[in-house]
């Protein structure tokens, strides 16, 4: 568990209203309705200094946010085209592999 926290430092997602993050006063253990707008945001940060951390995994983030919408029948994930792969990720930003 202190590895989860960590590296992994904030929660997995949150609720996604107007604003992104304009719901901190609402409970994260609501059960979930149809109509709720999510993340899902996993992320691991490893810092530069880390010596504990494989040499070459220090100071890399990754992030990849999903936003879904809870409805009536199943999840709908907003954000399902997006891409998340290395390859397209680094084509995105110029770089290629």
């Amino acid at each position: 568990m202190a590895a989860v926290r960590k590296y992994c430092p904030h929660h997995v997602g949150h609720y996604l209203g107007m604003d992104v993050h304009d719901t901190p006063d609402i409970s994260r253990s609501l059960p979930f309705q149809p109509g709720m707008v999510i993340t899902i945001e996993p992320g691991i940060y490893i810092p530069e200094d880390d010596v504990s951390a494989p040499e070459r995994f220090r100071g890399i983030g990754v992030r990849i946010e999903d936003d879904v919408v809870i409805t009536e029948d199943a999840p709908l994930v907003l954000s399902a085209d997006c891409p998340k792969d290395i390859y397209h990720i680094e084509q995105i930003c110029g770089r290629s592999s």
